[in-house]
């Protein structure tokens, strides 16, 4: 067995896709640039409200520890902290959330946009699906029956590991029942590109 490693470390797929939930925790929304700016004007007021209401009971005469008590309720309940980070840890739960679920999401500003998204194109088996095919119909030709054909197709494509092979020889199996087991091709071949072939 040769085995040539043609992309390691920050090449591979997986350091790429890696890298692509990085920066799309790392980047900022629209909500959060927002959030941003409103802090950046909202801190210093909050903090100016606090000084001034400690300055404010000092002033009426009031002890430290009372004075001190009010300015930080000031902090406590005027800060603009739910906003800062609310946004973020959102933002980076859910690009985290999706990575585990397999969805990469290239930004935060995706998240952003799927609210107005109202149709979803897939184009791979699998993707919402299981993958796993079956065999829903069988059609033959006329005055061919059509339990030996399926008999006959389950037994040569039992052998092959292609899913459509498997859907085949399971389909087979279900219809044929129990008490008709499918035959063991003596002489058995899968051609790549072609298919499987049996005597």
């Amino acid at each position: 067995l040769v085995v040539e490693a043609t992309r390691i470390g920050s090449d591979t797929q997986l350091a790429r896709m890696a890298r692509l939930v990085e920066d799309a925790q790392n980047g900022k929304a629209a909500a959060q640039r927002l959030a941003d700016r409103i802090s950046a004007v909202f801190v210093p007021i909050v903090i100016a409200l606090a000084l001034g209401t400690l300055g404010f009971w000092l002033g009426t005469g009031a002890g430290p520890t009372a004075a001190f008590t009010a300015a930080v309720a000031v902090l406590i309940i005027a800060c603009p902290c739910a906003l800062g980070l609310a946004t973020p840890t959102a933002l980076m739960v859910g690009t985290g959330r999706g990575a585990q679920l397999g969805i990469l999401i290239k930004g935060p500003e995706v998240l952003e946009t799927t609210r107005r998204v109202d149709t979803i194109v897939l184009d791979k088996t699998g993707t919402v699906t299981t993958g796993k095919m079956t065999l829903l119909a069988v059609h033959t030709a006329d005055g061919t029956d059509e339990n030996d054909v399926l008999r006959l197709a389950g037994a040569v494509e039992h052998s092959s590991e292609h899913p459509i092979a498997q859907a085949v020889a399971a389909g087979a199996v279900d219809r044929l029942g129990g008490g008709s087991p499918l035959p063991t091709p003596e002489d058995f071949a899968n051609i790549p590109g072609l298919g499987v072939q049996g005597v």
